[in-house]
């Protein structure tokens, strides 16, 4: 049966983790704290990171995991979730498209806290020893970073694996930033059972190692589920009129992380759509299909554990090749030319950098969508932009060399075929048939190959508690987190009453 974590396994353990945090002075936030941080974070601790840079390797930043970061380097505190508005003459659809940015976490992407949500569980219950144990964080991107960030401000020793095709910056910030050991794994972002084979080696050789895989990691969905849906639920509350519906909730669905975040939206607006994005060059949900592509941010080739399918209304296949045209279009000076005379707001057209590669597939998603359901301007649809260009300028100047310098021509050709040219197809509205067929994929990746037992996977179809008993365990765990900060005496060192 599925194993919540709610109760301590190792009290020693658990002792080592309190001993050490006392030592090194880290105090940890509350799941409440990330998710309210204008009203839960003490002022003693926001007087601090009025000194500490968005980035700076400093434990206090672990109350920097949240939405609601003001948009600066360094210095900021908190304010409204940041997110960006596509006007119509981008998208070229009536519907209000909405996107979440992730730029203004620590590391530049919200995979941060889906690595929180995985390690502070496990070390809050004794089954992680930052005095002994090492942090394996399997990725094909964002969450290695995140994993590693965390790591290094809480005291553990992190171990990244990657795909080596990888960008160049997500390598050299791992290794010169951070100092994680870095592993890299044969292929590019669809090569996940790469990184799988390379954690069962290390199960076998690395008794220390302890494995956080974001795949089936259910602490990367429930800290989603918590902070990431009621973010977007503020977001669309503040741009509500009267006859305003949210439509559509979009995510690439990668490690199938923030897309929990349409399991909590569910709860509060029952008939929105939730809809998967993946690449047409991996269609995996779409068509059970295999391939490599070049959207980084998200893995292919199975079904993760911790996707609950039934609720994911609709799938989406973007082509690759619509988003590297795009990342082009969104960041060369010819290209924010053009889109400026084709009536995108100038303001917004300065802010297109806060698309990474797989936001952009994001958007393109929520085009779709929109097209198909032929939502209109009461309709909003919200997404998410994880990451933004800073993380693949290298992406940005293999283009330049392959391709040659941007033209306005070639904006002209780029808008009309990737964003105006749009179509409904490559996109599947799932029934209850369909879900499941996504459902019984798991079987070969999990229990085939990963050694997960079948109870499981069929408890996970079946029982109709599961999942919100799965995403509801944070209150228990803010209490565990509560209890670990009094026995590190860390309330008592920031002077925090509680």
């Amino acid at each position: 049966m599925i194993q919540l974590i709610d109760q301590v396994k190792d009290q020693k353990i658990l002792d080592n983790a309190v001993q050490r945090y006392r030592e090194k002075k880290i105090l940890l936030p509350t799941f409440a704290q990330q998710k309210n941080p204008n009203q839960l974070v003490p002022k003693q601790i926001k007087e601090h990171l009025k000194n500490i840079g968005l980035w700076d390797l400093h434990p206090l930043n672990l109350f920097r995991i949240t939405w609601h970061n003001q948009p600066k380097e360094k210095g900021g505190l908190y304010g409204p979730v940041n997110y960006i508005e596509i006007p119509k003459e981008l998208s070229g659809v009536d519907a209000r498209i909405i996107m979440l940015v992730g730029k203004w976490f620590p590391t530049g992407a919200h995979k941060v806290g889906a690595a929180y949500g995985c390690l502070v569980p496990r070390l809050v219950t004794g089954q992680f020893d930052p005095t002994y144990h090492k942090a394996v964080w399997p990725s094909t991107g964002n969450y290695c970073r995140g994993g590693a960030f965390d790591s290094k401000i809480m005291d553990v020793h992190a171990i990244a694996i990657l795909p080596e095709e990888m960008s160049r910056e997500r390598f050299e910030w791992l290794r010169d930033y951070v100092q994680a050991e870095v592993i890299a794994t044969p292929g590019c972002e669809s090569n996940v059972k790469e990184i799988y084979d390379k954690v069962w080696e290390l199960r076998r050789t690395c008794k220390e190692c302890v494995i956080f895989n974001q795949f089936d990691e259910f602490g990367n969905a429930v800290w989603h589920y918590t902070i990431t849906g009621p973010a977007i639920e503020e977001v669309f509350n503040s741009l509500k009129k009267e006859n305003t519906n949210l439509a559509a909730f979009v995510s690439a669905t990668g490690s199938a992380g923030t897309i929990a975040s349409g399991d909590y939206l569910r709860t509060k607006f029952p008939f929105i759509k939730v809809v998967a994005s993946e690449a047409l060059q991996c269609p995996t949900l779409y068509m059970n299909g295999f391939g490599g592509h070049r959207i980084e941010g998200i893995g292919d080739k199975h079904v993760p554990w911790i996707h609950n399918v039934k609720n994911t209304d609709v799938v989406t296949a973007i082509d690759d090749e619509d988003t590297i045209r795009l990342m082009r279009l969104f960041n060369e000076p010819e290209g924010i030319k053009f889109l400026i005379e084709q009536g995108v707001p100038q303001e917004i057209a300065n802010q297109l950098h806060l698309l990474g590669i797989s936001s952009i597939a994001n958007l393109l998603s929520s085009i779709k969508t929109a097209k198909y359901f032929e939502l209109t301007d009461e309709d909003i649809i919200i997404t998410v932009a994880t990451d933004s260009m800073d993380l693949y300028q290298s992406r940005l100047h293999e283009q330049r060399e392959l391709n040659g310098e941007y033209t306005y021509i070639q904006a002209a050709k780029d808008f009309e075929k990737a964003l105006m040219g749009q179509l409904t197809d490559y996109l599947k509205e799932l029934n209850y048939q369909g879900h499941k067929a996504i459902h019984n994929l798991k079987y070969y990746t999990w229990i085939e190959q990963q050694k997960k037992d079948l109870e499981d996977l069929n408890q996970l179809w079946y029982d109709r508690t599961i999942w919100q008993k799965i995403f509801s365990q944070t209150e228990r765990w803010d209490e565990l987190i509560d209890e670990f900060n009094h026995r590190t005496g860390m309330y008592e060192y920031y002077g925090i009453k509680k």
